[in-house]
């Protein structure tokens, strides 16, 4: 019998690709300081791998407390760029610029997942993926951002492949579920292992 599964998180996406895949999860959402963690971990000289790692931990660790006996999972995207961590843009401007940098060139995006029970990590997995992106006109830019701002101001990268963003790539290394938010063929797997899932 599988523990109840709570997503620490609001991504709907996330909830919808562990729903599709028949898993009951409940929605639950962490509100916990991300920029303070970030800028903390950043100055401590910390990877992006273990900050995207972090931030998912401590999103789970959050609800955990709340759902006794629950597995919590947490879950958190990081963007690097030559060494440079990137944010959720807080403006059409700030997200105008952060395609302007990421324009023709290859970038990580790092999507890390945490499974706490009772407080206590049980499973981690940080699933890299590497996306080129085409060379993009500024005034391309200016009309994507505009088109899609309401969508992409909560995507770390300013874009989501499940919608136009798709366009804006010449070619993507890795998961695909990965880059929607969730590395779901390894939690699945690991699931498998614990005997809670049957095929």
């Amino acid at each position: 019998m599988l523990p109840d599964l709570v997503l620490a998180s609001s991504s709907q996406i996330r909830a919808q690709l562990l729903r599709s895949a028949g898993l009951s999860v409940t929605i639950a959402p962490a509100r916990v300081d991300e920029d303070a963690i970030r800028q903390a971990l950043e100055q401590e000289g910390a990877k992006p791998r273990d900050v995207a790692d972090q931030l998912a931990e401590a999103k789970a660790m959050k609800q955990s407390a709340r759902h006794p006996g629950a597995l919590v999972l947490g879950a958190d995207q990081v963007l690097e760029l030559q060494g440079e961590i990137f944010a959720k843009p807080e403006s059409p401007d700030q997200a105008i610029a952060h395609l302007q940098s990421l324009s023709g060139r290859t970038h990580r995006l790092l999507s890390a997942l945490v499974v706490v029970q009772d407080g206590r990590p049980l499973w981690r997995h940080v699933a890299e993926v590497r996306l080129t992106m085409h060379p993009l006109t500024d005034a391309f830019i200016a009309e994507y951002v505009a088109r899609n701002w309401d969508s992409i101001r909560h995507a770390v990268g300013c874009y989501k492949l499940e919608e136009e963003g798709v366009r804006l790539f010449s070619a993507i290394e890795g998961d695909y579920f990965a880059v929607l938010g969730l590395p779901l063929i390894e939690v699945l797997n690991w699931l498998r292992a614990r005997g809670d899932l049957t095929t």
